[in-house]
């Protein structure tokens, strides 16, 4: 492919990823109407559409990182704040579906460096997933393990399928609809955060439903 033509794909991803953002805009300034199946098919077409609108964001980060344009922004942030941020955008994609639940542990300092943009992106993603599969629960949590920082997100599913597993553990992505792309750009965040030679991981594990964690040195 021409470096014309991918510039053209990378434009296009980037077009259509803002058109759905509108869309999304619009149905998210639809009000509930107290009719049960109207409102869940509004809810449904919501979270749909915000998925889609991912998608195409990571599509177009992987573009980037195969062509030498990915550069992640690392900085000082809060892990604590991070985690508050997602827990209210958590909050607003179930629509009282699910119970939402944070918690930061007691040994995660007031600051860490990383790329808060993009973390939170792989973070949304993973409860993306999970709102289509939980029973009744999410829970997003931070804590410092083995000299890192981990961001965790739980649910109450049925939990990964061997395959999902076996993939991320042998290195292949699984290029499944939304979820390969997905894991893969979760996978590229954390080895793009990078400490004295020490990569970022991605974890996955299934523990009373399915556990998704980026550690981050």
């Amino acid at each position: 492919m021409t470096s014309d033509n991918n510039d053209f794909y990378a434009a296009l991803i980037h077009e259509l990823k803002n058109d759905l953002g509108l869309l999304s805009m619009t149905l998210d300034a639809i009000p509930a109407s107290g009719e049960p199946a109207r409102d869940a098919a509004v809810d449904a077409a919501r979270l749909q559409c915000q998925g889609v609108t991912e998608r195409l964001q990571q599509a177009l980060l992987i573009y980037k990182f195969n062509h030498g344009g990915f550069h992640p922004v690392i900085d000082a942030y809060s892990p604590h704040d991070l985690i508050a941020e997602i827990g209210r955008r958590a909050e607003t994609l179930s629509h009282g579906r699910i119970r939402i639940q944070t918690n930061v542990d007691g040994a995660v300092p007031p600051i860490w460096f990383f790329d808060r943009d993009l973390v939170e992106m792989a973070l949304i993603n993973a409860i993306h997933n999970s709102l289509v599969y939980a029973r009744a629960a999410i829970k997003i949590q931070a804590r410092v393990q083995d000299g890192c920082l981990t961001f965790s997100v739980r649910d109450d599913s049925e939990g990964y399928p061997a395959h999902i597993l076996a993939s991320l553990a042998d290195g292949t992505p699984y290029r499944a609809r939304g979820t390969g792309l997905g894991l893969q750009f979760a996978r590229l965040i954390a080895q793009a955060h990078d400490n004295r030679g020490r990569a970022g991981q991605l974890y996955l594990c299934n523990d009373a439903g399915a556990v998704f964690t980026l550690a981050l040195p």
